[in-house]
């Protein structure tokens, strides 16, 4: 026997908060391995699984990174339908777990130094924040 279900219009925007978050999840991914692969093709960063060790180039990355850090942010705080800064916080959180991970790996494999991973991972949460402050509405 199931129970009865109740429809209070929860669902969908239970969904819409899901796919806000995916959607920025996702643009940051995708513009950080697109500029990534772009200097890598420059010869600006060494090739795909060899190490970068060069201050200049995590600086870069990092740089780079904490702008579309900002910009994902930023776009789950305006798809999200109610609430944008938790969206946004949300999005910063999943982003300190996978950094730290990612960074745990790539320091353990010797592809570079561990002060990259550890501020971008520190970075997460105020890029998530200041997204979340420059998709606020203006009152009208």
């Amino acid at each position: 026997m199931t129970s009865p279900t109740i429809d209070d219009g929860t669902r969908p925007r239970h969904w819409r908060s899901i796919a806000a978050v995916l959607a920025g999840l996702i643009t940051i991914f995708a513009l950080s391995l697109g500029v990534d692969q772009l200097l890598h093709e420059l010869n600006v960063y060494p090739p795909w699984g060899e190490p970068m060790n060069e201050t200049g180039d995590n600086l870069l990355a990092l740089s780079y990174r904490i702008v579309i850090a900002v910009f994902g942010s930023w776009l789950t705080a305006r798809l999200a339908p109610s609430a944008p800064m938790r969206h946004a916080l949300i999005l910063g959180g999943i982003g300190v777990v996978l950094t730290a991970l990612g960074g745990f790996a790539a320091v353990s494999m010797g592809m570079g130094p561990a002060w990259y991973p550890i501020l971008l991972a520190l970075s997460s949460i105020p890029c998530a924040w200041l997204g979340g402050v420059l998709a606020r509405r203006p009152k009208s």
